[in-house]
């Protein structure tokens, strides 16, 4: 029985990825750490101190409660790999009272690769090709978070606090599938008018994501004929994930306006790396700039994804390289069109990524 080379490929990198049973994944769930709106990655992430629209229910929830509309709705459109993998983000967010004191928001990711060819049927047992045999799969990540955020006025000073309740769907076609729960916290603290502090904790009870896998006995074998192992129902383990920003904000003038923000991710489920490495703690560092120009224009950068690496003249040498970010904003009324350059130069092999989310304000109805 002859086995197409490309489809056992692709499902062993879908299937044999998969944990051992109650198994600690570094980078389980990983796609809800790629980061939401245009906005966030032209300052390369660092958002967790200055978030304050629809896109808090991911970065910081506590940011919800700054809502400055009585309705927004938000959503990004990303795209990797010749467009290969889709990434897609919606949210909605709304503030529960006239004094905004509380808000809620529910949002909505999706990072799929779909049209996959499933080409293991694709030879009869007699060796015949029959292309009719030939179907495609979807593999895909879901996650759906339920925000609430309230705020703590504390004097001149204001506190902010927020939750994330998320569910996870992960799908490989008929194969297999998981659902994963979690909880997220998150403070914002404002210390006057121009500095701002954040803290948000990201599967802070530990998130575990439940398997489940159904091969047909055919597929069985031809995972036995190729050498590779059969996968079987697992459980996958999410470690806590931290993440802290300090975020200045200030007037240039009338018109022009400054917001600087440095953030620091910190994970604990194994070393990675980012610039402070161990096996038990390591701290990425995030920094995004923002300059706006009478609330109409906003031209943002950042630099994050530092990482150590051998230099390709001289491999006994290890340099440190890093991943510029360009962003630009405009508003135009009650809608937010923002754009993202990423992985400009040769940071990675895909040399960049044009990113686009979009936000929309509603106004109360008159009375």
């Amino acid at each position: 029985m002859k086995i197409s080379t490309i489809t056992t490929f692709t499902l062993f990198l879908l299937l044999a990825a998969s944990p051992m049973v109650h198994a600690q994944v570094k980078y389980s769930n990983d796609f809800l750490n790629i980061g939401v709106g245009a906005r966030a990655h032209g300052m390369s992430n660092a958002q967790v101190a200055s978030v304050s629209d629809v896109t808090s229910s991911f970065w910081n929830p506590a940011g919800l409660t700054q809502l400055n509309e009585p309705f927004q709705v938000g959503a990004m459109h990303a795209e990797w790999f010749a467009g290969i993998a889709k990434y897609d983000f919606i949210s909605i967010a709304k503030p529960l009272d006239r004094e905004k004191d509380s808000a809620f928001g529910l949002s909505f990711i999706r990072l799929g690769i779909d049209g996959i060819p499933n080409t293991l049927r694709l030879y009869e047992p007699d060796g015949s090709v029959n292309y009719d045999n030939v179907t495609e799969f979807s593999a895909a990540d879901y996650g759906v978070f339920l925000s609430y955020a309230r705020s703590i006025k504390l004097k001149e000073k204001k506190l902010f606090i927020g939750g994330n309740a998320k569910i996870i769907r992960r799908v490989i076609g008929t194969f297999g599938n998981s659902w994963g729960f979690g909880l997220d916290v998150g403070i914002q603290y404002h210390a006057g008018e121009k500095w701002r502090f954040g803290l948000v904790g990201r599967d802070i009870t530990t998130t575990f994501n439940s398997w489940n896998f159904t091969l047909s006995e055919d597929e069985k074998i031809v995972f036995e004929q190729t050498g590779n192992d059969i996968p079987e129902s697992t459980v996958e383990i999410t470690l806590p994930r931290f993440s802290f920003g300090t975020a200045y904000a200030t007037s240039m003038g009338e018109k022009v306006s400054f917001l600087g923000e440095l953030n620091f991710d910190l994970t604990t489920d194994g070393q990675r790396n980012v610039l402070v490495s161990s096996p038990s703690i390591n701290i990425d560092p995030r920094l995004g700039l923002e300059f706006g120009y009478n609330e109409f224009i906003y031209i943002r950068g950042g630099l994050g994804n530092f990482q150590r690496a051998k230099d390709d003249l001289d491999p006994t040498r290890e340099i440190l390289t890093m991943q510029p970010n360009f962003g630009v904003g405009l508003v135009l009324g009650r809608l937010k069109i923002d754009y993202a350059l990423t992985d400009i130069g040769n940071v990675s092999q895909v040399l960049y990524s044009n990113i686009f989310s979009l936000t929309l304000n509603f106004k109360e109805r008159a009375r």
